[in-house]
């Protein structure tokens, strides 16, 4: 599962965060960093900071856009230190890593990293399945960008991989209490078939007349977290994009009489 866990950095400011944060990669097993509109990069601060792993570094993306950075992930993950307005399931790494353990194993995940001075936007938490919020002092909540990612990188290794110092006891008798294993007959669809669908559905509740585009709200918000939240699969999607052709087609028909 390590394997399908890309840690995405958008627009990182400082070189040597992301060679902090490539180093607290591979120190827990994680190979796969793509970097969005980073300021700077490649770097020699970079690369000192890696202190060993310079690979990383050397095998990171660097991605003009989300878009591309997110291309073929099912799961996304986005780190956040602020209330929103609008709720979004938010977990703590505990709770998150708790629930990786029971995801297909054909899930790809990619987890998020805002800017050094403002985070994520909402536009780009919005492309969020769920959000994660490191629990800190209350009177000092201020997290280097890649010290979240080792906080992540180590709650990922646990949940995916195991604590190979664990007391044989203690695995043995967790493992007689499994959940579950879930099965699908549909791979889930990937973030970008997810917002190609809650476009379409935005162009046709504007086309309709339900949406105002110059006084929007929060509709679209809160449709983007119904239909993130519920991580539709391949199939649902296309009934559900067939659905919006066929109301489009309707409401065509209706125009020209």
């Amino acid at each position: 599962m390590l394997d399908k866990v890309r840690v995405v950095m958008v627009e990182t400011t400082h070189p040597g965060n992301i060679g902090a944060a490539a180093r607290a990669m591979k120190t827990m097993g994680l190979a796969d960093l793509r970097l969005v509109a980073p300021k700077i990069h490649p770097s020699a601060e970079a690369t000192a900071r890696a202190s060993g792993a310079g690979d990383i570094l050397a095998n990171a993306r660097v991605c003009a856009d989300l878009d591309e950075a997110l291309e073929g992930a099912t799961l996304v993950v986005g780190t956040s230190a602020r209330l929103r307005r609008v709720p979004w399931p938010c977990l703590t790494p505990r709770q998150l890593t708790a629930q990786l353990q029971h995801e297909p194993d054909d899930t790809r995940i990619a987890v998020l990293f805002g800017r050094e001075d403002r985070g994520l936007t909402n536009e780009e938490l919005h492309r969020c399945n769920l959000h994660v919020t490191v629990p800190t002092n209350p009177d000092y909540g201020v997290l280097n960008v890649a010290s979240a990612v080792q906080l992540l990188a180590y709650e990922l290794r646990l949940a995916l991989v195991g604590d190979e110092a664990e007391p044989r006891g203690a695995r043995s008798k967790r493992a007689t209490m499994p959940l579950p294993e879930m099965f699908w007959d549909v791979e889930p669809a990937s973030n970008q078939t997810v917002q190609g669908f809650l476009e379409h559905l935005e162009r046709l509740m504007e086309d309709s007349g339900f949406l105002d585009p110059e006084q929007p709200g929060q509709v679209m918000t809160r449709m983007r977290r119904l239909f993130l939240r519920a991580r539709p699969d391949k199939m649902e999607i296309s009934i559900l994009r067939g659905t919006l052709v066929a109301l489009e087609k309707r409401l065509r028909g209706q125009d020209s009489r």
